[in-house]
């Protein structure tokens, strides 16, 4: 590295000050010192020839020059962790780190189960799961597998079909006993919904689907996936949720079985992680338990 060329290290610097707003908070978050950080983002605007932050009354802000900045520091810090984890691992033996991507629902509610017997056979193996509905990039190694709702299309990316999980209506015993049972799709009008602050596929595929759901008004908003679920066992309302799930709680009841969404899966990784022995049994465990799961396992295995 020649002199004009910033450290990895004023980047990963530079990404914490744009993320937590603050040198303070950036220095708690990579556990350095407030000078540190500071010295690590004068050094970096030196190289690149300008400012990257101005002070206000709610935090530093990122100029025009960190907000062009900030997507191949991103790439850059997906690339190091990637880089890491593929280090960790030995070329005979599962250990090391693996990062799994899936949807809130996925992540903690289907995989805990997977995960904890897949690391009682490998000890040394280390799970990163970012359960969210955003989709990471695996031709950019923002993760190794992932679990999808999406076929994949890229010819890079390995997958596997698991098959159609099945949403239908649910509600509380305890919702029921209070509002009645809905009788058909036109007495959800005067049911409490539970549902997305925002438009989704879903959402739009069940109204092309189900035109009556147009006129209908949500009682409880989220675009928290978790939240719907948990608005829907305390008895807040009506809302959909995965058959094989709703099997778990003998106190939700299935509701309009005329009604039912699919959602089709996938496990996903990409192609050159197919000799490395820890993606490789991650991935293979993944497939296993959710096809049980699709089959309509009580908790992620066979019954």
């Amino acid at each position: 590295m020649t002199e004009s060329e910033p450290s990895w290290d004023f980047y990963r610097t530079f990404l914490a000050v744009l993320q937590q707003g603050s040198l303070s908070a950036a220095a708690r978050d990579l556990g350095l010192t407030q000078p540190t950080i500071g010295r690590h983002i004068d050094a970096l605007e030196a190289a690149v020839g300008a400012e990257l932050f101005t002070r206000s009354q709610q935090g530093l802000l990122p100029t025009d020059t960190a907000l062009v900045l900030k997507p191949y520091a991103e790439t850059l810090a997906s690339t190091t962790a990637a880089l890491l984890r593929a280090a960790s691992s030995s070329r005979d033996k599962v250990t090391g780190t693996v990062r799994i991507s899936a949807s809130e629902v996925i992540g903690t509610e289907v995989l805990p189960s997977i995960l904890a017997e897949l690391q009682a056979g490998y000890p040394d193996l280390v799970i990163e799961l970012s359960a969210s509905d955003a989709v990471e990039d695996l031709l950019q190694r923002e993760a190794d597998i992932a679990v999808r709702m999406v076929e994949p299309a890229h010819e890079a990316l390995l997958s596997r079909h698991i098959g159609i999980i099945p949403l239908g209506f649910f509600a509380h015993r305890k919702y029921l006993e209070r509002y009645g049972m809905p009788e058909s799709i036109e007495d959800l009008q005067r049911h409490k919904l539970i549902g997305f602050d925002r438009q989704t596929a879903y959402i739009r595929m069940m109204r092309k689907r189900y035109p009556i759901f147009d006129g209908i008004t949500l009682a409880f908003r989220s675009d928290h996936t978790i939240a719907q679920h948990n608005a829907l066992r305390a008895g807040l309302g009506i809302s959909f949720l995965h058959i094989p799930l709703a099997r778990r709680a003998p106190d939700l009841v299935r509701l309009l079985p005329e009604i039912e969404l699919p959602l089709d899966t996938w496990v996903v990784m990409h192609e050159n992680l197919k000799t490395s022995p820890r993606c490789r049994v991650t991935f293979d465990a993944l497939v296993s338990g959710l096809l049980d799961y699709v089959k309509g396992g009580t908790d992620g295995r066979r019954s």
